[in-house]
């Protein structure tokens, strides 16, 4: 009698931890402003947030699929496989360096009105909880319940990325209003 695997993908927590310490390995971040960590973090989740079933490589090239509302990031380019099946071609995306995500929209979906309202949506929505968390680090996806296992270490990773990123920008615990007077030229500071 052969019983069945509880942990079939081999994904408790000892694994979890040392994907999580294998990614952020190496790691070096530049000092980023306010600006550019609102975009990096909305467009890396953007990407995370969709379903990713393979560990994603720094550098390579993928691609963001959307079927029924639901996007997934694959492996396999546009033109080798039918849109009728795998549902609208959204991106080219690319999982840099410093763990942030790249999202080239497609041609296809800059014309898509619907879609891009959505994603204006998605974007106010981020844009709002930005503005109104207490600090900026609280919107960091340091673990999020809900994310497939690969966009859970990832989005934790990126979380530290871009904590250490503030930390260099001397942002780090600053709200997003205070981040941006940093931004500014001393003169208009005042105003």
């Amino acid at each position: 009698m052969t019983s069945k695997s509880p942990n079939p993908q081999g994904k408790g927590l000892v694994p979890v931890l040392e994907n999580l310490l294998q990614t952020r390995k190496n790691l070096a971040v530049p000092a980023k402003d306010i600006l550019q960590i609102a975009n990096e973090l909305f467009t890396s989740l953007f990407v995370l947030n969709s379903q990713i079933k393979f560990r994603p490589i720094i550098g390579r090239t993928y691609w963001l699929y959307r079927k029924n509302g639901i996007y997934g990031l694959s492996l396999i380019a546009p033109e080798e496989w039918s849109s009728s099946k795998y549902g609208q071609f959204i991106g080219a995306c690319e999982l840099r360096p410093d763990l942030t995500w790249t999202l080239e929209l497609s041609k296809q979906c800059r014309d898509d009105r619907e879609l891009m309202a959505e994603i204006t949506r998605q974007r106010e929505r981020f844009d709002q909880k930005l503005k109104t968390a207490g600090h900026v680090d609280d919107i960091l996806p340091v673990y999020i319940a809900t994310l497939p296992f690969y966009s859970r270490v990832l989005a934790s990773a990126l979380a530290h990325s871009l904590g250490q990123s503030m930390q260099k920008g001397g942002i780090s615990g600053l709200s997003f209003n205070q981040a941006r007077r940093k931004m500014l030229p001393a003169e208009t500071q005042s105003l």
